[in-house]
């Protein structure tokens, strides 16, 4: 496919699925800010892919920080994780049990909903300590984040698109939550997709009809953002070393 490329005097920096871990956020921030200034003064936009919240401990502490983020030159979709919250502050219970499963503990215990070890959960408890902790003006703006943005030859969503289907015309399911045949699809989507939600440890590969950066910032300790400029993609990530360390206590 032709080579893809941003506007002139536009540079952007799409970074992966955070899930609550602040440190590696603050630290990529700053590499990004230093990569930036060497690059020289333009347009920058922060393009935050979503997942932003559970599984790890400061997942509370980014809900409220992405909240109160500047809207001038930062751009933040709506990540599967997002979307639950909001489907369990307003009530879905069946949504609640999925979500603890799958990181919503953290962000509860974050807010101060603390759920105890070994006790049945008492949905409507829950659920009553949850919108008492936080502010439904923060569901609101969660619930209003786009599920997508696009920019020159690059489109930006949180899990990917469904091929064959126009990116005007995605599904927002699809946009939040989709894998198969997405990954395995070499198609032209019409442009580059940038995307997080499944975890491609190591070095995203560039190049190609996608791009995904999801490298598993909670599982393995690597946060990764995609810088573009012009017809020039590369990659800043930070870690904090937590396969090496996993791997020195199993042998």
């Amino acid at each position: 496919m032709p080579v893809a490329t941003l506007p002139a005097g536009r540079r952007v920096y799409a970074i992966g699925d955070i899930h609550g871990e602040a440190d590696l956020l603050v630290e990529l921030l700053h590499a990004i800010r230093q990569d930036s200034l060497a690059r020289g003064g333009t347009a920058v936009t922060l393009v935050f892919l979503g997942d932003f919240i559970d599984r790890g401990r400061e997942s509370a502490t980014l809900l409220k920080v992405m909240y109160n983020a500047p809207e001038a030159d930062v751009m933040i979709l709506k990540g599967n994780h997002e979307a639950a919250l909001v489907d369990v502050y307003r009530g879905d219970e069946e949504a609640l049990a999925f979500w603890l499963r799958f990181g919503g503990r953290p962000t509860l215990e974050g807010l101060g909903v603390a759920l105890g070890d070994g006790a049945a959960i008492d949905t409507g408890d829950i659920l009553a300590r949850l919108r008492d902790a936080l502010d439904p003006a923060i569901i609101d703006w969660l619930d209003a984040l786009p599920h997508s943005w696009t920019l020159g030859d690059y489109f930006f969503a949180h899990a990917g698109v469904r091929p064959r289907v126009r990116l005007s015309r995605q599904n927002p399911d699809d946009l939040l939550w989709i894998r198969e045949p997405f990954l395995s699809s070499g198609r032209n989507h019409g442009k580059v997709v940038v995307h997080g939600h499944t975890i491609e440890p190591g070095r995203p590969r560039l190049g190609g009809n996608r791009i995904g950066i999801d490298t598993g910032a909670h599982e393995h300790g690597c946060l990764t953002a995609l810088g573009l400029e012009g017809n020039l993609q590369w990659l800043i990530q930070v870690s904090d070393d937590r396969d090496q360390q996993i791997g020195e206590e199993l042998g």
